[in-house]
């Protein structure tokens, strides 16, 4: 019996003839119709890896759930119309920013182009920041490969990028019992699969170094190769080097359609014009899928998985964590395909507990529920007893562009020659990230020498300088600062102590903001206790007299989110006094 009639004769069982598999051009496509998108991803997954090389198309309509339509950019305009870079990367993550920078290394002309207002504002900018060690991924899939390669690079990378990255290690635990001699011989599968350093810790040494792990916890394998890192730093700075190198970063600028005639695309059409690239990199996340099929290209599906992570006050930390830990319970994947989640320590000081994993049919719903929040409590309430719901400042959602292979997809087209896709890229993307960037502009190179040579950039500058940040500099670098720049002497957020020079530097920068949240990110003015209470007033009027925009004109994030409606009674009664 061929796999397809093995996975029909599962579909046909498990949802009573309403799918169907078939083949064509060495892809595995369903189809058919099913009431709920918790049944259309089950189907998916039942009938994905088989055989390998054989990636799955999913394309069962969902009839009881609607898939919400993409958010667009609201501008129009001809800005971008006849554009003819050499290369065309469409979106701006960390893996799209990467690539952009790794080809600044050659003298070729590169676009990137995202349809947000600002970069990472999607699985890039919404997970935890850990860079993983590889716990557990399975060797032979480019997770494994990629995961390995970027660890190995994140320090140097790091460093030339002026990005603050802490190898703190992660401590997974153990309950009491048999566990013990088990780890000691685990130790030897561990170095089998590249993982070097690994040790069983102690309940005692243990509890020295994470004071909150409950009294089940027996013993713990430590993984010196995880670290730590601020997403939105990373990936902003990949961007500022990459645009110091010649890139072209044009943001609210979103793919509409796409142009491919005899295996080769033409024209990307846009909502600033119509661009002619020479090879186009799909590096969209959730919408990879999206691109590839407008390209002709499509021989995979995306199913988006929603995660839920909680800040914890700072003055909490030191309590909750010091490092990075989780218990084997929540670890795990094999069943769950997530990575389990955990709770570590941020690079801004802040304890950081999650994230779930949450099947939607909805690319974009960054939405946050009670029951998430509740849920993630609970799962790492097994890691830390510290934690406490009081504790909570804020919480966000992002959204991972799984495969039904739960594997990422870098490689060149298959049925289109100029075509290069860097999709599916879920965790551990931010840990393989740089490593994807260099094989990816590798790949790009090796098409575009086939038209002609391709020459190395000679004045390509690998080093990026990072904004000072006055909370992390010690009293007399900070009186330097201020003497220099009085600006930097002006705090304008209390929490998180950031001066009015370091929210003037966030505006001024080589990819430049004009949103509050834009602020935030770049500088960490309302990340703090108060979440704004004290210095958004402040951080608006500063984006209001450097942009030149009324107060009323600034937003906090996306297009319609102006915080003021008008003037306050107090002004509006002034201007209609007799004796004005």
């Amino acid at each position: 019996m061929s796999y397809i009639k093995k996975i029909n004769k599962k579909l046909e069982k498990e949802f009573n003839g309403n799918v169907e598999a078939s083949e064509d051009g060495g892809r595995l496509i369903l189809s058919g119709e099913l009431e709920l998108w918790e049944d259309v991803v089950r189907a998916g997954q039942m009938a994905a890896g088989s055989p390998r090389k054989t990636w799955l198309v999913n394309d069962i309509r969902c009839t009881g759930q609607k898939t919400p339509p993409q958010r667009m950019p609201r501008v129009k305009d001809d800005t971008l119309a006849g554009e003819t870079p050499d290369v065309l990367i469409v979106g701006g993550g960390i893996v799209g920013c990467a690539i952009a920078r790794e080809l600044t290394r050659y003298s070729i002309d590169v676009m990137l182009v995202e349809k947000e207002y600002d970069l990472a504002l999607h699985a890039s900018g919404r997970n935890d920041g850990m860079v993983h060690s590889g716990i557990d991924l399975k060797m032979g899939t480019l997770k494994y490969r990629y995961n390995k390669l970027g660890n190995r690079m994140y320090g140097e990378v790091c460093n030339e990028l002026g990005v603050e990255f802490n190898r703190c290690g992660q401590y997974i635990c153990f309950d009491r019992g048999f566990w013990k001699p088990i780890l000691y011989l685990s130790l030897i599968y561990w170095k089998w699969v590249g993982l070097s350093g690994v040790k069983v810790v102690s309940r005692r040494k243990l509890r020295s170094i994470e004071h909150s792990i409950p009294r089940k916890v027996g013993s713990a394998l430590f993984f010196p190769a995880t670290g730590v890192v601020c997403p939105f730093d990373l990936t902003l700075a990949y961007a500022e080097n990459a645009s110091y190198n010649g890139a072209r970063i044009r943001l609210q600028t979103a793919v509409l359609g796409i142009d491919e005639e005899n295996g080769v695309i033409n024209k990307v059409i846009t909502n600033r014009g119509k661009i002619y690239p020479k090879v186009v990199v799909n590096a969209a996340g959730v919408f990879s899928e999206d691109i590839a099929a407008m390209a002709g290209d499509r021989f995979f599906s995306i199913h988006p998985r929603k995660g839920t992570n909680l800040i914890m006050d700072k003055k909490f930390s030191d309590a909750i964590v010091s490092t990075a830990i989780s218990s084997f319970s929540t670890s795990s994947t094999r069943k769950t395909h997530s990575k389990g989640g955990g709770i570590i320590r941020t690079t801004g000081g802040n304890a950081l507990v999650g994230p779930d994993a949450v099947e939607t049919i909805e690319k974009e719903d960054f939405s946050t529920t009670r029951q998430s929040v509740a849920r993630t409590l609970h799962r790492q309430g097994k890691t830390s007893t510290a934690i406490k719901e009081g504790q909570i400042i804020n919480y966000f959602s992002g959204i991972r562009a799984c495969t039904y292979e739960e594997d990422f997809v870098i490689c060149k087209g298959r049925r289109v020659r100029n075509i290069v896709h860097a999709a599916g890229i879920q965790s551990p993307g931010l840990t393989a990230a740089p490593a994807i960037g260099v094989d990816v502009a590798a790949m790009v190179v090796e098409i575009l020498k086939t038209g002609g040579e391709v020459e190395e950039n000679a004045g390509f500058d690998p080093i990026r300088k990072a904004p000072p940040r006055l909370n992390k500099l010690d009293d007399a670098a900070r009186a330097g600062l201020i003497s220099a720049n009085p600006d930097y002497g002006v705090i304008i957020c209390r929490c998180e102590e950031i001066s009015k020079g370091e929210v003037l530097d966030a505006l001024r920068r080589e990819i430049p903001c004009d949103t509050l949240d834009g602020v935030k990110r770049r500088a960490r003015p309302g990340m703090g206790r108060c979440q704004g209470g004290f210095c958004t007033p402040l951080v608006l009027d500063i984006i209001s007299k450097e942009k030149k925009l009324a107060p009323v004109e600034v937003r906090k994030s996306f297009d319609d989110s102006e915080l003021l409606i008008g003037k306050t009674k107090h002004y509006l009664a002034e201007e209609v006094r007799p004796d004005a």
